[in-house]
């Protein structure tokens, strides 16, 4: 790189420049081979149906819209072919597996879904509602799996959704969708609480991006698709515009790690070492568009900064924070009483908030958003503008890393 580049990083739905050193590395993912045709999508998805499709109603669960999927593509493909095999349009119904997201207007399930959206009936999931569900059983961790029961009386149910890194679940996507995606509130809780190790005082520590294997939320969760209805899987493989580049089709749990596997080739850096500065985008819309799910760039960023270095991220955060639950931990006065707090009743976005004052503990974070200065404070950290970034990165002599899009891209 020539010394003074200037590059343009994504921020929402456009891009910022900001002006690099000559020695700063770029991060960058392995690109996933494009291989979305409607001819390799019909014939993954032949080869998944079943050949006579039971009776009662199909249940398509899909993510809502900070997880994108292809969607508008693709669920004309999968209906259509339903349809080809006999399953009336009536029969066919959507769920948008929101966990404890906030719901989303009309417009915004329309930008996610296209006009798929007004020609099938979509249930808005609600986590919070007892008489949607049934217990199935309980893992050896002690969490219930409450499931609704219209989605267990489904003749068939298939999954929609892009595999991604998740920084304490190992990965989202796959058995997500069902579980916590379509489970009931405090269920969801008893497995997040699993985030926390509360003989060490800490945040476990294998809870990880990319790991499952001893990781106990994510190992939580894999007994808790044990207790699942069976269901088929469509995997997205994203690119790292956000697009799906690929699709792979799965019956089992084995399908799932395998595209975890795969998934993992592509966006795990090829560097184990840590810098003094990185910049980084979380990869823009809808991975910034709201501090609760810009935080998951933000963990994956900070993996690559020496303790006491500093991040600067680009993250838009046009809804603001995203949650309700996230800012009253900030308010606890440090991070003893709210570990204390959270682990005697674990709510909401009390690990996010958790994490986040961790990562503020060990280094520096800086963002340029559209969070107000006093939002961020709050938050044990700074706003920037872009001008102010690049005189920083003018004066900065030591090891610099360039991460374009760090919602993807794990250490």
């Amino acid at each position: 790189m020539m010394a003074g580049q200037t590059i343009a990083l994504r921020y929402g739905r456009g891009t910022r420049e900001c002006t690099i050193p000559a020695t700063a590395e770029c991060l960058d993912i392995r690109e996933p081979l494009q291989s979305v045709t409607p001819e390799n999508f019909r014939h993954g998805l032949a080869n998944l149906l079943p050949v006579i499709i039971p009776t009662g109603t199909v249940a398509i669960v899909v993510a809502d819209k900070t997880r994108l999927c292809g969607y508008p593509l693709v669920l004309p493909w999968l209906v259509e072919m339903l349809e080809e095999r006999g399953v009336k349009r009536e029969r066919i119904v959507f769920y948008i597996a929101y966990g404890n997201h906030t719901p989303q207007g009309e417009a915004e399930s329309l930008a996610a879904y296209g006009p798929t959206f007004r020609e099938y009936p979509f249930i808005h999931h609600c986590s919070t509602a007892p008489e949607l569900f049934v217990e199935l059983g309980a893992t050896s961790r002690g969490t219930p799996v409450r499931m609704r029961k219209d989605l267990l009386r489904a003749g068939l149910i298939i999954t929609v959704g892009a595999i991604s890194h998740h920084y304490f679940a190992g990965f989202g996507g796959g058995r997500k969708l069902l579980f916590p995606g379509l489970g009931e509130q405090q269920a969801i809780y008893d497995n997040h609480r699993l985030f926390l190790d509360t003989d060490r005082r800490t945040l476990s520590p294998g809870c990880r991006p990319g790991r499952l294997e001893g990781n106990p939320l994510a190992e939580d969760l894999a007994e808790v698709n044990r207790l699942l209805p069976p269901y088929l899987s469509i995997h997205g493989l994203p690119s790292s515009t956000g697009e799906i580049a690929a699709f792979r089709f799965g019956r089992t749990y084995e399908d799932f790690l395998s595209v975890c596997r795969e998934h993992d080739l592509h966006y795990r850096a090829s560097i184990n070492k840590q810098f003094d500065l990185v910049l980084a985008s979380t990869g823009g819309y809808p991975k910034d568009i709201n501090m609760i799910q810009a935080h998951k760039a933000i963990d994956n960023a900070a993996a690559f900064v020496r303790d006491g270095g500093t991040l600067i991220l680009l993250a838009e955060c046009p809804d603001g924070i995203g949650s309700e639950t996230f800012l009253p931990y900030f308010e606890t006065g440090d991070w003893e009483t709210a570990f204390d707090q959270l682990a005697r009743d674990y709510s909401g976005n009390g690990g996010t908030a958790l994490a986040m004052m961790a990562k503020t503990n060990r280094i520096r974070i800086s963002l340029i958003t559209d969070l107000d200065h006093n939002l961020c404070a709050r938050i044990g950290i700074t706003r920037m503008s872009s001008k102010q970034v690049d005189n920083l990165l003018a004066k900065e002599r030591q090891r610099v890393a360039v991460i374009r899009n760090s919602s993807m891209l794990i250490r």
